[in-house]
């Protein structure tokens, strides 16, 4: 009789560790077939520093075209991004040799990766194997006031532009300073329309709530928050209420998570607080101490964080954290609202996250919460691709009036 027990309970093991091997054998075979977009990267500051190979696995950082293929990573924004009290034509001329940099990046390794303007591109780009490169301009300020920078923004290749960064713009309010102009100015409503028809995409990570529901209304296409999360769960300036990621995803709009350990932990956020006086002034400290030098910015912010880390003024936050987010706001929305912005390369990743090669544990984790694979997919990168189709569509349809 004991034997029979002792028999039973190996078949009952046998059984658990099988379907474990199962869901793990399921995830990776849906990672790598499927479109992994990222929404929002800072490697472009990366290349501006001598040590940074694109090409190559690098001791630092969080992406590279290796680590990229490790972790199923087949279709990036490189954020075009600088400090957002510079503002005028040295904006303009700042963020042209962004835009210049990644496309030459491009063109150096043409047997990986490609650039993409279109959603189609992209669905090109990884049925011949390659990773798709797509930018994105982070904060209105960049346009140096000017709309027709917003057409040759265009023409170059970008695709998404934030309203706003860590400060106020000439005409929109920022979520991290006080408002000025009480939302969107009759300038900024412009812009919006502008983007709609440029086919760029509205990008309303980094602005105030009331920037968000001005430019919801008023835009023709869905709008995307390419690097946000949850403030239910974290309550941070930068992260969308319910409310917001409701009213987002009722016209079509995505919320592509941020990994970022302030935005995805409390705790943590607070701690971080304490110590630094919060992220604006943390920011401007550190652009200051880096004299607005694009590529020390996040290495000294690694630094930063690392040390107080180590002396026990942070607490540890798991890449799981990340996984709440998402299911977060998939209960809130469903899973055609939800997507993938990690901030890579210009944040605090979590314990477990630390780079692209680590992408595939969202997968699983998800598969573990029992999302079909379907649902996986969209979250992976369709719901983008399918903004991105329709921001196109209402680009064609304006032009064409």
């Amino acid at each position: 009789m004991r034997l029979t027990r002792v028999v039973a309970v190996f078949a009952a093991l046998s059984l658990v560790a099988g379907a474990a091997d199962s869901i793990a054998e399921r995830a990776h075979k849906l990672q790598f077939s499927s479109i992994v977009l990222d929404t929002h990267d800072d490697t472009t500051q990366r290349f501006f520093t001598k040590e940074f190979d694109l090409g190559k696995q690098n001791a630092e950082g969080h992406v590279d075209i290796p680590r990229m293929r490790e972790g199923g990573m087949n279709a990036i924004f490189f954020s075009i991004w600088i400090d957002g009290k510079i503002m005028g034509a040295p904006a303009v001329v700042k963020a042209l040799d962004q835009i210049d940099a990644v496309r030459e990046n491009v063109l150096k390794y043409p047997k990986d990766i490609v650039l993409a303007r279109t959603a189609a591109d992209v669905r090109k780009a990884h049925a011949q194997g390659k990773i798709a490169a797509l930018m994105g301009v982070e904060g209105g300020h960049m346009m140096g006031n000017d709309i027709r920078v917003l057409r040759i923004f265009a023409d170059l290749g970008v695709r998404y532009m934030t309203l706003t960064h860590f400060y106020n713009d000439e005409w929109a309010d920022s979520s991290t300073d006080k408002p000025a102009h009480n939302g969107l100015t009759d300038f900024g409503k412009d812009v919006v329309r502008e983007m709609n028809r440029q086919g760029i995409m509205v990008d309303i990570s980094h602005v105030s709530d009331k920037t968000f529901y001005d430019a919801l209304e008023l835009s023709k296409a869905p709008l995307i928050a390419s690097h946000s999360s949850c403030r239910a769960l974290c309550n941070h300036p930068r992260d969308m209420t319910d409310d917001m990621i409701k009213a987002l995803a009722a016209k079509g709009g995505v919320i592509q998570i941020n990994y970022e350990k302030s935005f995805i932990d409390q705790a943590y956020k607070d701690a971080m607080d304490r110590e630094t006086g919060g992220v604006v002034e943390m920011m401007g400290a550190l652009t200051k101490s880096c004299n607005n030098h694009e590529g020390c910015i996040a290495k000294a912010l690694a630094g930063m964080e690392k040390k107080l880390t180590d002396e026990g003024k942070l607490p540890h936050v798991s890449w799981e954290r990340i996984v709440d987010h998402i299911d977060h706001a998939v209960k809130l929305v469903g899973a055609d609202h939800v997507g993938l912005g990690s901030d890579f390369d210009g944040a605090n990743m979590p314990e477990g996250m630390e780079n692209c090669s680590k992408l595939p544990k969202i997968t699983e984790a998800l598969l573990r919460k029992g999302y079909s694979d379907s649902d996986v997919r969209k979250i992976l990168g369709e719901n983008t691709l399918r903004v991105m189709e329709a921001a196109e569509k209402v680009s064609k349809e304006m032009l064409a009036q």
